[in-house]
């Protein structure tokens, strides 16, 4: 699914516009990156959670030559699914 289609789903289930959707999609991914990279979790009952980790240096390979190249540290978004969720799912 792009984002425009979710945009259209979700206007169309709220029965609101599509621009008022995509406001409202931009404030969420908005508001869950500010409050990752402020507290390093977000939660949501029935939904799942957000949180950031920290990935250590590490060395790769580069796939194209086999060569061994060093990947920096860095830290990057988990998202573990809540039980309400993975129960959909089923």
């Amino acid at each position: 699914m792009t984002k425009a289609e979710l945009i259209g789903v979700i206007a169309k289930d709220a029965d609101i516009s599509k621009a008022a959707a995509a406001k409202a999609l931009e404030a969420y991914v908005k508001t869950v990156a500010t409050e990752l990279k402020k507290n390093g979790k977000l939660g949501l009952v029935g939904f799942g959670t957000f949180s950031v980790i920290k990935r250590k240096a590490r060395t790769g390979r580069n796939p194209q030559t086999g060569d061994k190249i060093k990947i920096k540290a860095k830290k990057v978004v988990k998202f573990k699914p809540g039980k309400g969720l993975t129960d959909k799912v089923k």
